[in-house]
């Protein structure tokens, strides 16, 4: 039987580095919200999978949905062949997300995929080519979704990039907000784009604006309420589209099937993925039916975009999500992580800011207070130190100081008490070593 050493050495061997290890453990299989690594090791899992397990790792019926599709059907590419589960979670989708009363969807393999069709889509429907993102943006590594993404370790030596992509401020609270109330700096950062607009692009030739209104991989920031709320009106005075990139954010992470169900808006586009399909690869575009509509004929889709078994397996887990309450549980599992990170602000100084959206929830970590200077390195001690007693615990933010929370939603109040018991004590004996 190998075990995990070995298993990193033919890695090594195999591998491509360009694929890299944020965590350095191994998995031989998972249940609810624990691992078991190839040498016995039992570990509750933090990460998630990097958001893709809100309902749990293997959650049964979605397990049997899968095996009972794989006996039907694997493969006939909905281009060819017309299948009922890709029509059936198309049905799905535009009742949980009706943009308005009347929607329509497209299949994708992943969030990458669906962010690069919903672009598309948004160039078609009106006839323009310019898209504005935001910095500590992530929108994936297809060469559009690299393009729109903020994070340099992740386009490092890639370009030339795709053009007529600009980038604006993300109105973070924590970092630029100051003294100003929630209100005062939406409407300062509002006011800064209709300057961007006068002085980067014209918003006449904008066809689509892009925002994750919880970012993930930038950190969990969450967008002000009355900006995302001006920003709606902006899009809309100027006919550009408002994009919401949900496929982290998506599922029940944050307390709603959708982060944008809290901002009282509707966007014109959605994009899905990650908990979709309880770590089945799929991935879905939703969006109000006349713009989906003005999409030429081949010009979205692909080979394997909507497979019948991945189908089978969001459906399941739609039903699943649903039977067990998981939106309301997001809520209480995210007040749990928050009142105790907030605890453990009271008495370490390095935690900065802890913010978040029901169960999507986040500590930024600074060397003061006051400065709010990253601290990356006692960061990367901190993850370390929780993997040794157990615990997966995953980084985001452009400087890597940032702790994020992505548990299964399913997590018991055993585990979850335990992973948090686990967070506390490292803190503690990392601010020791720091003499801190």
């Amino acid at each position: 039987m190998v075990n995990g050493l070995q298993l990193f050495e033919r890695r090594q061997n195999a591998v491509s580095q360009g694929v890299g290890v944020f965590v350095p453990t191994t998995t031989k299989s998972a249940r609810g919200a624990r691992i078991t690594d190839l040498d016995g090791n039992s570990l509750i899992d933090f990460g998630g999978g990097i958001g893709v397990v809100n309902a749990g790792h293997c959650p049964p019926p979605v397990v049997k949905a899968i095996q009972e599709q794989a006996e039907k059907l694997l493969h006939t590419c909905f281009h060819i062949s017309t299948y009922e589960p890709y029509v059936a979670l198309c049905e799905r989708l535009i009742n949980l997300f009706p943009h308005g009363g009347q929607a329509k969807a497209m299949l994708t393999n992943t969030g990458a995929e669906s962010v690069e069709n919903a672009i598309k889509i948004a160039r078609q429907a009106t006839k323009r080519p310019a898209i504005i993102c935001y910095s500590d943006a992530f929108h994936g590594r297809s060469m559009m979704g690299m393009t729109l993404t903020s994070k340099i370790n992740y386009k490092l030596n890639c370009g030339p990039f795709a053009p007529e992509v600009y980038r604006l401020d993300f109105p973070n609270v924590y970092r630029r907000a100051g003294t100003r109330s929630e209100s005062q700096f939406a409407a300062d950062e509002l006011r800064n784009l209709e300057h961007f607009c006068h002085t980067h692009v014209d918003p006449e030739s904008v066809a689509a604006i892009i925002i994750e209104l919880v970012q993930g991989e930038g950190g969990f920031n969450v967008a002000p309420i009355p900006y995302v709320q001006g920003l709606r009106h902006f899009c809309d005075r100027h006919g550009i589209l408002l994009i919401v990139d949900e496929v982290q954010s998506g599922f029940c992470r944050t307390g709603k099937w959708g982060a944008y169900q809290h901002y009282g808006i509707e966007p014109d586009l959605t994009t899905w993925a990650k908990s979709m399909g309880s770590g089945m690869p799929i991935g879905a575009v939703v969006g109000k039916r006349a713009i989906m509509d003005a999409a030429t004929p081949g010009t979205i889709g692909g080979t394997y975009l909507g497979n019948p078994v991945c189908c089978a397996a969001a459906l399941a887990t739609i039903d699943y999500m649903q039977d067990q309450q998981l939106n309301q549980r997001a809520v209480a599992l995210g007040q749990t992580v928050m009142d105790r990170f907030r605890s453990m602000a009271e008495w370490a100084q390095p935690i900065g800011d802890v913010r978040g959206l029901g169960a999507m929830v986040a500590m930024e970590l600074v060397r003061d207070r006051k400065t709010k200077t990253p601290h990356p390195d006692l960061c990367e001690r901190l993850c370390a130190l929780c993997l040794e007693r157990g615990l997966i615990l995953l980084k985001a933010g452009g400087d890597k100081n940032i702790i994020r929370v992505l548990s299964p939603l399913t997590i018991s109040e055993t585990d979850l008490k335990e992973g948090l018991d686990i967070i506390e004590s490292s803190m503690r004996l990392v601010l020791e070593e720091a003499h801190v």
